[in-house]
């Protein structure tokens, strides 16, 4: 229902945009996130957005350097992410929420989440 994409290798300060495009549920009734995974740490918030795109949070690492975004005539979140450093490499994977908006302290937890894409791997290095 959720596939991932946009993941690949680039140099440390480069740019990578990832796609995640839904079916099979109304998208636009709910808030979605990106999640990632680093290699030998647990699954971690990294950025949410409500049903229409007018709010958007992000995990403080991320902040002025990722912007989540969603087109919902498309179907599809997006994370645009800048100024990568080694630290942003891991599978990087999108979350459909239960509720249109993304609520604090409950958006941070992949428990929270109701479908999950496939993961899309992002590797920085120089």
């Amino acid at each position: 229902q959720l596939q991932a994409s946009g993941g690949g290798p680039v140099q440390i300060g480069g740019s990578l945009r990832l796609s995640c495009a839904a079916s099979g549920l109304i998208f636009s009734d709910y808030a979605m996130a990106w999640f990632r995974q680093r290699p030998g740490k647990e699954r971690e918030f990294v950025a949410a957005i409500n049903w229409s795109g007018g709010m958007t949070y992000y995990e403080d690492s991320v902040k002025g350097r990722f912007a989540i975004s969603r087109d919902n005539a498309k179907n599809t979140v997006y994370l645009q992410m800048n100024s990568l450093n080694p630290e942003d490499t891991a599978a990087y994977y999108c979350a459909s929420g239960r509720y249109r908006d993304s609520y604090y302290p409950d958006r941070l937890s992949s428990s929270s989440y109701r479908y999950w894409g496939q993961g899309t791997q992002v590797t920085v290095s120089s």
